[in-house]
């Protein structure tokens, strides 16, 4: 049997978020050289109807994600997503810790063109642009 993997004890500490965010969290973050990551241990409540994490916590991690990174590159002024593309690319299991990760493409003085993906360690999960 695996140890379930622990973020706390990984350097991952738990965020405040809004209260929709809570209801798929707790959402954690850690540092690192490509800037702030975001995490969340996939749970029972994450899985849809075939047993694997449901598209839409996918969706809702990037989107805040990439919201975060956003609002990070301009410091701290509040963003709106405009629009979100993304693409599934593997199932994610329940015990699994999900990862997102996310960049600024492109500035303008009103619009951010952002990139973001998501993994399970080296395994590339899900990816958008927004």
């Amino acid at each position: 049997m695996t140890t379930p993997f622990d973020p706390a004890a990984s350097g991952w500490e738990v965020i405040a978020m809004s209260e929709f965010i809570d209801l798929i969290g707790p959402v954690w973050q850690r540092e690192s050289a490509a800037g702030p990551l975001y995490g969340l241990l996939i749970a029972e409540k994450h899985r849809n109807r075939n047993g694997v994490v449901h598209g839409g916590v996918m969706a809702t991690l990037l989107d805040m994600a990439l919201g975060r990174t956003a609002s990070d590159a301009q410091g701290g002024r509040r963003q709106a997503t405009i629009n979100l593309d993304l693409q599934f690319l593997e199932p994610v299991q329940v015990g699994e810790f999900l990862v997102a990760e996310c960049r600024v493409v492109r500035a303008t003085r009103s619009i951010l063109f952002m990139q973001g993906h998501l993994r399970v360690e080296d395994r590339v999960c899900a990816a958008a642009q927004g």
